[in-house]
């Protein structure tokens, strides 16, 4: 059970009820993560939303960022965005044996994807350290210079959210991940 205190979305008001609305028009319902970061924080909500929408205007497929903010949020431990991310990737495009493989750690055939799930796993695990082989690598893969500011941002956003969810112990609304 959660460990913060979230109220009714009917009983939200001001900047929580403005953010619920605009999260329930986009996508038809609140997560139980952004319910409970809007209730007691909703400008890191909206910073979090607008992060988002630069990356979804960014240089990064969708498929990209999806396997970023799993990647991640697999070496963190948070249950909740991995099973956020894991449905999510699904909806992007990723089939369900990439899914496996990408929180597994193992390759899954595009060598371009685990490119990026081998540089995402060692900033995870090094708190963004990377050495000129590391670099060298994502570089070889592909991957431009805009793209890695996307890759920093969808990171720093997602241990955000990694972080918040392991504090809150947030219920998780997502499918269970097999």
């Amino acid at each position: 059970m959660s460990r913060l205190s979230v109220p009714s979305f009917e009983s939200a008001t001001g900047a929580t009820a403005e953010i619920y609305g605009q999260i329930k028009k986009a996508i038809g319902n609140v997560p139980n993560t952004f319910a409970a970061i809007g209730a007691h924080g909703p400008a890191a909500l909206k910073a979090v939303l607008a992060a988002d929408a630069v990356l979804a205007s960014g240089s990064l497929s969708k498929r990209d960022q999806e396997t970023i903010k799993l990647v991640i949020s697999g070496v963190a431990g948070c249950d909740y965005c991995v099973a956020a991310h894991s449905l999510l990737g699904k909806l992007a495009g990723l089939k369900p044996e990439e899914l496996k493989n990408i929180r597994d750690g193992k390759p899954t055939g595009d060598v371009k994807r685990d490119a990026l799930v081998r540089f995402v796993r060692r900033l995870a695990t090094t708190s963004g350290t990377v050495s000129d082989a590391d670099f060298a690598a994502i570089k070889d893969a592909g991957y431009s210079d805009a793209q890695l500011v996307d890759i920093s941002l969808a990171f720093a956003t997602t241990v955000f959210t990694n972080v918040f969810n392991n504090i809150n112990d947030t219920d998780i609304d997502f499918p269970a991940v097999a």
